[in-house]
């Protein structure tokens, strides 16, 4: 028999969806084929894309089976696209011909040639009086929500809290907003099978390299306080109950427990355990809960979250004063800046593979930060690094400098004040040297804060990140440029604060690549596309969150509810 649990233990399983199989493609008849006069070269053999072509075209023709060939047909024109077919340019020079080997669009880093065709037209406009960061969002987009977190968990809740069915403990690993998913997600199991959940431990991780504790980054007493009417949550394990585990908790039980796991595997497999032995571990925790969860199970998610998480009090308060400054700095323009968001760390670009302008430099520092990081994982067998087709498909980090060219396009001015979040980035001298020139107002937390203040946190990237996520939180304009839990968690935690949008630009990163990579691009044409691309990221400031989708990102309408909803609910509940 149970115990008492929030759910039945039939509810809620979630079926994720398999990945498509693979297509299978049968070997043509015309491996051996051997093309007849019209091949060129030497010997007169035919190139492969010719030949690939003739054998297809030959074959659709005799069997007239053209839609048993379209998975191939697909394959050959994304072959085509990613430059592995791309076709050479022939030039004559001094009577000898000379073959160029034609780089696919996209897929080569010229941004540093486009902002010297285009910085003259940006000079121009220095003095203008309009900037974008006054008019970036259209007031009609705000659709009025407000946080309705209690009414949500109190639908199905208790009155009190029942009596606890045992101890979870989870480890935490990961940078400052992997570890935030992990203990906002550790809040909801604990609830869900009415647990008491012991303050989280923080795994050392080897890229973050961060032996902060829990009462080092968030403020450990008001978490518990605020949890206080739905989850029972304790600094430590009981001295009695230490005790029967040898005063070891290595010797509790660790469930290995699946990645994405629904609400009912956790009644069903976790539920029984920590009946029978009063206590359980969870570790790693690491993305151990599904995004679709029943809705009460989402509140306390969001209770976690926007509520209960702070950041602990000298982060607050250093956090605090590099907020004012940035607001003073931007007194021109009714306290309003622009955070980005910059993710062109070493690391972050050795990990992308993507090529910049360093030449074999470059390359050999990215092979030494890979090797460093994350030993032997790009060396595998059959492992093969397209750094153009990463370019193409939107997932080279920014640079600075493409950072600055985008925002002048969308119209912020070099009157707009701008904080960049990062850490340390890869040649900063090199790459922040255009950003400077287009913004003269930047500010990073380096700049923003004395040697001294700064001091306590030098050496703790999880404090740092915090003291960077208060910054871009409570400005008016968020950019982010290359993915990640940061901005993730940051988007969702703006719409909670802004009634619903982000206020964020999320730049189309394949669209960039092209501009990027287009040497005669008019400088009136280039800004309309960079407009059109922020009017998009307005429309997309107030999406709802779809099932598939994260309440950390997406908290409509799990976390805020219209605000006639939201009053109705108000006047018969309180937190």
């Amino acid at each position: 028999m149970h115990g008492l649990s929030r759910l039945g233990t039939g509810s809620n399983r979630s079926v994720s969806p398999s990945p498509p199989s693979s297509p299978r493609f049968r070997h043509g008849r015309y491996k051996n084929f051997a093309g007849g006069g019209g091949g060129v070269g030497r010997g007169g053999k035919q190139s492969a894309a010719n030949k690939i072509v003739f054998v297809l075209i030959s074959t659709v023709f005799r069997r007239k089976g053209v839609l048993l060939f379209a998975p191939l047909l697909y394959i050959s024109g994304m072959l085509l696209y990613m430059g592995l077919l791309g076709f050479d340019v022939v030039s004559l020079k001094n009577a000898v011909v000379v073959v160029h080997r034609r780089s696919t669009p996209g897929s080569v880093y010229r941004s540093p040639q486009l902002f010297q065709k285009l910085w003259p037209h940006m000079e121009a406009e220095s003095n203008a009086t309009h900037n974008a960061l006054m008019t970036a969002w259209n007031l009609k987009m705000h659709q009025g929500w407000k946080p309705c977190v209690n009414s949500i968990i109190s639908k199905t809740g208790f009155s009190e809290l029942p009596k606890s069915n045992g101890f979870l403990i989870i480890e935490a690993n990961g940078g400052l907003n992997q570890q935030r998913l992990s203990i906002c997600d550790a809040v909801a199991v604990a609830w869900l099978l009415n647990a008491t959940l012991v303050i989280p431990i923080f795994h050392l991780n080897s890229v973050w390299r961060d032996s902060s504790k829990f009462g080092d980054i968030f403020d450990e007493e008001f978490f518990i306080h605020a949890l206080r009417n739905h989850v029972n949550v304790v600094r430590e394990l009981p001295e009695d109950v230490l005790q029967r585990f040898d005063n070891n908790i290595s010797n509790i039980v660790n469930l290995r427990v699946k990645g994405w796991s629904s609400a009912a595997h956790y009644l069903q497999k976790v539920l029984p355990k920590l009946e029978a032995m009063g206590a359980v571990r969870i570790a790693p925790f690491s993305n151990r809960l599904a995004y679709s969860v029943p809705s009460n199970v989402q509140g306390v998610r969001c209770l976690s979250n926007f509520q209960a998480l702070r950041f602990a009090e000298p982060i607050r308060t250093l956090a605090d004063k590099m907020v004012e400054r940035m607001v003073m700095n931007s007194s021109h323009s009714g306290g309003k800046y622009v955070s980005v968001h910059l993710r062109f760390e070493t690391d972050m670009v050795a990990f992308s593979c993507c090529e910049y302008d360093g030449g074999e430099e470059e390359k050999r520092e990215m092979d030494i930060a890979r090797e460093r990081s994350w030993r032997g994982k790009f060396r595998r067998r059959g492992r093969v690094i397209r750094p153009g087709a990463n370019r193409m498909d939107g997932k080279c980090p920014l640079t600075p400098l493409e950072v600055g060219l985008m925002l002048r396009g969308m119209g912020f001015n070099n009157n707009t004040s701008v904080f960049v979040a990062a850490g340390n980035i890869y040649k900063a001298e090199k790459y922040m040297a255009p950003l400077k020139q287009m913004f003269p107002l930047l500010e990073t937390k380096d700049t923003l804060t004395t040697p001294e203040e700064l001091a306590p946190f030098k050496g703790h990237s999880s404090r740092l990140a915090a003291l960077d996520y208060t910054v871009c939180l409570h400005s008016e304009v968020f950019v982010t440029t290359q993915g990640g839990n940061f901005p993730h968690f940051l988007m969702g935690h703006r719409r909670y604060l802004f009634g619903g949008h982000a206020k964020t630009i999320k730049p189309d990163k394949r669209k960039l690549a092209l501009l990027f990579d287009s040497s005669h691009i008019r400088w009136e044409t280039f800004r309309r596309q960079m407009k059109d691309m922020l009017r998009h990221s307005d429309v997309k400031g107030g999406e709802l969150k779809k099932p598939s989708g994260s309440v950390y990102t997406f908290p409509m309408p799990d976390c805020l509810c219209k605000q006639t909803e939201a009053a109705a609910n108000e006047s018969s509940l309180s937190f």
